[in-house]
């Protein structure tokens, strides 16, 4: 079979990767315009100005507070509704892990059931759900628990809870894929060198259980960050996130760089969040390609 001399390819060879870059191409070419594309105007829009190439939205960064305060609340409740998901979803994957029969289809089922409903709805619920003659506040207050009402939306908490309750199953996931994976006899040999339930479970359990940890904490981290129906709903004015700064940027003042320069410094944390998790694990033991 001939070989080209440049490539050091054959013809077979030669055809079949023509072959792939055809059948490559819709999808690159669909990436390109509704991802890729679309992120380069929008880099494009935040230097632009009245005048053309401006820097000052991305100076507002330095001179706004507005800006650092509505930051600062997104990465604080994007961390606090981190850390929720993953206290209330390690127990729950390890348990539909390790049971058997009909329990893990039920475990997860339950866990699944939130996306089977809009996140407009849910968020509505909640809201329903906490304010001040809500369900909670009523049989706190019959019970004689709380003396009057407590103050459950409008603030940080009804946002992280009703997030919170959206974004776990992204937690369970990945958490119950990587623990599925863990062999059960390295647990028994553990235990067999006497090592007792806690012990085996800190040495051997959770240190390979971290690549489902740091991803689903990755993911609800990231996609808290850009919420926006939610905190809009539950946080009642006083919780401010990013996306609501994007939509004000457009809606009220018609502000398309701007709001174009805060969705790069975001763009721009999430990837450097990206990278800071693949430092801690590399992301092919995170997506079990090693």
């Amino acid at each position: 079979m001939a070989q080209d001399a440049n490539t050091g390819l054959t013809s077979e060879e030669r055809r079949e990767r023509r072959m792939i870059l055809i059948l490559l191409a819709p999808a690159v070419t669909v990436v390109g315009l509704l991802l890729i594309g679309p992120l380069l105007w929008m880099c494009w829009q935040s230097f632009q100005g009245p005048d053309g190439f401006t820097l000052v939205h991305y100076q507002r960064f330095l001179t706004d507070t507005v800006y650092l305060s509505s930051f600062v609340q997104t990465f604080r409740i994007a961390f606090l509704v981190t850390i929720a998901a993953l206290l209330l979803g390690y127990p729950l994957a390890y348990v539909a892990a390790k049971s058997q029969g009909i329990w893990p289809p039920i475990i997860l089922g339950m866990v699944l059931l939130p996306f089977w409903t809009s996140v407009l709805v849910r968020a509505y619920a909640w809201l329903i759900l906490l304010q001040r003659r809500g369900l909670v506040n009523t049989v706190l207050v019959e019970s004689g628990v709380i003396d009057k009402p407590l103050i459950l939306v409008n603030n940080e908490f009804g946002t992280v809870m009703a997030t919170l309750h959206i974004l776990l199953p992204f937690m369970v996931l990945p958490l119950y894929a990587t623990m599925k994976k863990i062999p059960a006899e390295l647990e028994m040999a553990g235990a067999s060198l006497g090592g007792g339930g806690w012990l085996v479970f800190r040495s051997v359990f959770l240190p390979l259980s971290l690549p489902g940890v740091i991803a689903g904490s990755v993911l609800v981290f990231v996609l808290t960050l850009g919420f926006y129906i939610t905190p809009e709903l539950l946080g009642g004015g006083r919780t401010f996130l990013v996306s609501m700064l994007v939509s004000r940027n457009i809606e009220l003042y018609n502000e398309w760089g701007a709001a174009s320069s805060i969705s790069m410094v975001l763009l721009l944390l999430v990837f450097l969040i990206f990278r800071l998790a693949s430092t801690l694990i590399p992301f092919e033991r995170i997506m079990g390609t090693r």
